[in-house]
């Protein structure tokens, strides 16, 4: 199983950036997919999730309105995960990871309040965006 995320840099404030997961290894069709963001210093903080099984989204308050989850899959390409980010704050800067699950975890991120590698089946390498 691999995640493999691309895509981020160095943008300006009010820049947009668009970070891809490419997923392999695994039923893709029915899973949540994840993104989990850690800015320097700070805790993990669940930016968007979406259901690849019927298009369910869920986005953190902080980005709602700028950043828009969304999926492509196929029998010839690979299945991949983007995050497209708009109007890009400094507060948006943070190392950007994919994570996969089979199930919805939004209820146990809220119970715990913390974001560990080991709840999600699958987690990527990360990403980093640095808006400044």
């Amino acid at each position: 199983v691999q995640l493999v995320e691309s895509g981020g840099g160095l943008v300006r404030p009010g820049g947009s950036l668009r970070l891809s997961c490419a997923t392999s290894g695994f039923t893709f069709s029915y899973y949540w997919m994840y993104w989990v963001r850690q800015a320097p210093g700070k805790g993990r903080e669940r930016v968007a999730t979406l259901y690849t099984g019927g298009g369910s989204t869920y986005y953190a308050t902080s980005v709602k309105g700028r950043f828009q989850i969304s999926s492509i899959s196929g029998d010839n390409r690979e299945n991949t995960v983007y995050l497209q980010m708009n109007s890009l704050k400094p507060e948006d800067t943070a190392m950007y990871y994919c994570a996969a699950d089979g199930r919805e975890l939004g209820g146990l991120i809220r119970t715990l309040g913390v974001i560990k590698e080991h709840y999600f089946e699958f987690w990527g390498q990360g990403t980093q965006v640095t808006v400044s």
